[in-house]
C-alpha cells in the first residue's frame, strides 16, 4: 500500500514533511524558517460549521524556502517560494482547508500578486471567485493531484483544500516576497461563495454561502499554463533553476496583465 504521507512529486529540492509535529525537516544545501501553524480557531468563522470538531492544527507554512545558493538571487527577484502541509482529517462534514484570502497590494508593484501552487502528495482543490465582494464574479473549483500545478490570478479571493481526508496534503508555491493576506472580505461573507462538504459517500459536494449574490460554481481540472511557462512534469522549482526569469511576473504580474485577462485558471 502507498504511503500517503511520502512526497509523490520531486519538487526539486531537499525536503521532507513531518508530521508528528507537523513542519519540515530541510537538507544540507536548503534554507528554510520554522513553521508558523495554523489552528482550527482561527478559521472556525469561515466555516459552513464554525463549531465542528477537527485537528487542532489545521495547517503549517513555511515562507521562504529553497536552495542556498538561490537566495540572494530570489531575494533580488522579490520572489518567493512557500511550502505547506495540511492535516489528515476533517472538519466535522467539510474538508481540511484554509478560510480564503485575497493577497495585498504590493509595494513592489502596486498589484495584488498572483500565485503559482505545485501538489507534491495528497489530493486538492484550489478554489478561486473573482471578488471577496456580494457579487463574487466567476468561481472555479481547480481540481489537482501530485506533480500539478495551479496558477490563481491577481486580485482573486482563493482557498486550498484538502480532497482526501486520509492523506495529507502538501504542496507548494511561488510567491511575491512582500506577500500578505487579506481576510476581511471573506471574512465577511462568513467564509468562500461554496462551502466544500463530504456527502455520505465521502465524496466532495459543494453548497453556495447565502451571504453572497448567486453564482456559478466551475469545477475542473488545471489549465495548461504554458503561456505562463510551466512545463508538464517538470517541478517549478526546477523550471525558475533553469529559467531564473519565469516567475517574475509572480512579483511584477504587470509584466502578463495580458493574460489575467477573463483569466481560466
Amino acid at each position: 500500500m502507498m504511503n500517503c504521507r511520502e512526497i509523490l512529486f520531486n519538487p526539486g529540492f531537499e525536503i521532507t514533511p513531518t508530521f508528528s509535529p507537523m513542519g519540515f525537516e530541510y537538507g544540507k544545501d536548503v534554507f528554510g524558517p520554522e513553521v508558523e501553524n495554523r489552528m482550527l480557531n482561527d478559521i472556525r468563522k469561515s466555516l459552513m460549521d464554525p463549531i465542528c470538531e477537527g485537528p487542532e492544527i489545521v495547517y503549517s507554512i513555511a515562507m521562504d524556502v529553497g536552495k542556498k545558493e538561490h537566495k540572494v538571487l530570489l531575494e533580488r527577484m522579490h520572489l518567493l517560494y512557500g511550502v505547506v502541509t495540511y492535516a489528515a482529517g476533517r472538519l466535522g462534514d467539510e474538508p481540511i482547508r484554509s478560510q480564503g484570502h485575497i493577497h495585498k497590494i504590493s509595494a513592489f508593484s502596486n498589484w495584488s500578486t498572483p500565485e503559482v501552487y505545485e501538489i507534491w502528495s495528497g489530493e486538492a482543490i484550489i478554489y478561486m471567485q473573482e471578488y471577496a465582494e456580494d457579487n463574487p464574479g466567476r468561481c472555479f473549483a481547480v481540481y489537482a493531484k501530485a506533480g500539478e500545478v495551479v496558477v490563481v490570478p491577481p486580485y482573486w479571493a482563493h482557498a486550498t483544500i484538502s480532497a482526501n481526508p486520509e492523506c495529507p496534503l502538501t504542496f507548494g508555491a511561488w510567491c511575491d516576497r512582500d506577500y500578505g493576506f487579506v481576510y476581511e472580505g471573506v471574512r465577511k461573507h462568513g467564509g468562500i461563495a461554496w462551502f466544500p462538504f463530504f456527502n455520505a459517500d465521502n465524496k466532495i459536494e459543494w453548497k453556495a454561502n447565502t451571504k453572497y449574490q448567486p453564482s456559478e460554481l466551475v469545477c475542473k481540472f488545471p489549465n495548461d499554463y504554458a503561456v505562463l511557462g510551466i512545463k508538464p512534469g517538470k517541478s517549478i522549482y526546477e523550471i525558475f533553476e533553469e529559467e531564473p526569469d519565469t516567475f517574475s511576473y509572480v512579483p511584477s504580474p504587470q509584466l502578463k496583465s495580458d493574460v489575467w485577462k477573463n483569466f481560466i485558471p
